[in-house]
């Protein structure tokens, strides 16, 4: 094998990439939907505020809406956990699991 032949093997191609960061996109919304999921059914019995918006967060993260794009889905849902996340009433266990969803969901980009 030469040089070149080495070269060009590694390198990555722009579709490929485009491949792999969707594939980590996916990724980090499924895990971001199973805690959020896994919150609502298991930690927000007394508190409707919580619940409400953590399904809020849940709709906003399943619906596909081509005209915006995952990331910009993200920014919000990011922006809606940061305000629950200052919310006093909140447990610090679920403030904890909340801010694992938004380092979940910093990792998106297209």
């Amino acid at each position: 094998m030469t040089y070149s032949e080495k070269t060009t093997t590694k390198r990555i191609t722009k579709q490929e990439k485009e491949l792999l960061q969707n594939k980590t996109n996916q990724e980090s919304l499924a895990a971001a939907i199973g805690t959020l999921e896994n919150i609502s059914a298991n930690y927000c019995r007394g508190n409707r505020t919580s619940k409400s918006r953590v399904h809020e967060l849940l709709l906003l993260l399943k619906h596909h809406d081509p005209k915006v794009g995952l990331s910009i889905r993200a920014a919000n849902a990011i922006s809606i956990l940061d305000s629950m996340s200052q919310d006093k009433r909140i447990e610090s266990h679920i403030r904890t699991m909340l801010w694992q969803v938004v380092s979940n969901l910093e990792g998106i980009r297209e």
